[in-house]
Formats: structure tokens, C-alpha cells, sequence
């Protein structure tokens, strides 16, 4: 498959082939929600998720990120809420 070979998630190659925005959910790859709300940066930054500003770029889903900094499945439901707002 074309998107394993060049190292890119499937979800993430459909997406910016259709160019079509994704819904937010806990299961969101970062890349794809930077793309969608930049100012998800600075909302994940303010809760220590760093996912762009430190140099070092998240590849996962916001759930994954999340889980690794000690979120609850409680706190991550408010994060998919609150970005939702903010699309």
C-alpha cells in the first residue's frame, strides 16, 4: 500500500488528498487537527502536550498523546469538547 510505503498513517494520506476536514474526536491524529485548528497548538501547550512548539512533532492521535501525559478518559473527553468549540 502506497501510504505504508512513504511512511504516512492511511487516515492521515485520505485526508489531505481530499482535502475534506475531519471531526474532532479523541481518535484524531494531531497532524490532522493542527491542520484543521491551528489554535489547537496553543490549547495543547497550555495542558503541557506539546506537539509542535518544542521542535519535537507528535505523531499519534490525541488520546495517545494525552494518555502519555496522565490524562483521564474524563479530561480527554473535555479536550475533544472544548476543540470542538473552538473548529
Amino acid at each position: 500500500m502506497i501510504p505504508a510505503a512513504i511512511g504516512v498513517k492511511p487516515g492521515v494520506f485520505i485526508y489531505r488528498l481530499n482535502m475534506q476536514p475531519m471531526k474532532i474526536t479523541k481518535d484524531i491524529y494531531i497532524e490532522d487537527m493542527v491542520h484543521q485548528i491551528p489554535g489547537s497548538v496553543r490549547y495543547l501547550a497550555d495542558r503541557g502536550i506539546m506537539c509542535i512548539a518544542c521542535g519535537e512533532p507528535i505523531w499519534g492521535t490525541l488520546e495517545e498523546a494525552a494518555k502519555k501525559k496522565g490524562f483521564s478518559d474524563e479530561e480527554i473527553n473535555t479536550f475533544v469538547t472544548e476543540l470542538l468549540q473552538m473548529d
